[in-house]
């Protein structure tokens, strides 16, 4: 397992959170990105949080990152992601902005329960647990790399 580093650029960091935002604009030229992006984080508009959490790719979609699929595992039954499609499409009516979830090897079966949980909170509830679930998930690539 890596130490966080002390500095990383703007194109390691878009790998790292899946899109060059302003959030890792702002990461890049701060020592110790990593370990302050929560820090960071917490001090981003709604707007700014939205557009992190919408640049990651969308749970069980067929349109994430080679990373991302890896990370999420090789459950594809059909069902699941049916429910997957529906959840997250009911999750960004709701909330208007993508659902993160640092999957930490658990399968796409076992992110569905979750997904209904996290439907019940508030938006802003919502907007903090994103963003940490994804400096979460970062951190955790960095680490693996």
């Amino acid at each position: 397992m890596r130490d966080l580093p002390r500095q990383l650029s703007a194109e390691e960091l878009a790998e790292l959170f899946e899109g060059r935002t302003r959030f890792v604009e702002r990461l890049a030229a701060l020592d110790d990105p990593l370990g302050r992006a929560r820090e960071v984080a917490q001090e981003l508009s709604d707007e700014e949080k939205k557009e992190i959490l919408d640049a990651h790719p969308a749970i069980g979609g067929s349109t994430t990152s080679l990373r991302s699929r890896r990370e999420q595992g090789t459950d594809d039954d059909p069902a699941v992601l049916a429910e997957l499609a529906e959840l997250n499409a009911a999750y960004e009516r709701t909330f208007g902005f993508r659902f993160v979830v640092f999957v930490n090897g658990r399968s796409r079966r076992e992110i569905v329960p979750v997904l209904r949980e996290r439907l019940g909170r508030t938006r802003e509830e919502e907007l903090g647990t994103g963003v940490d679930e994804l400096v979460q998930i970062a951190v955790s690539r960095w680490r693996t790399s």
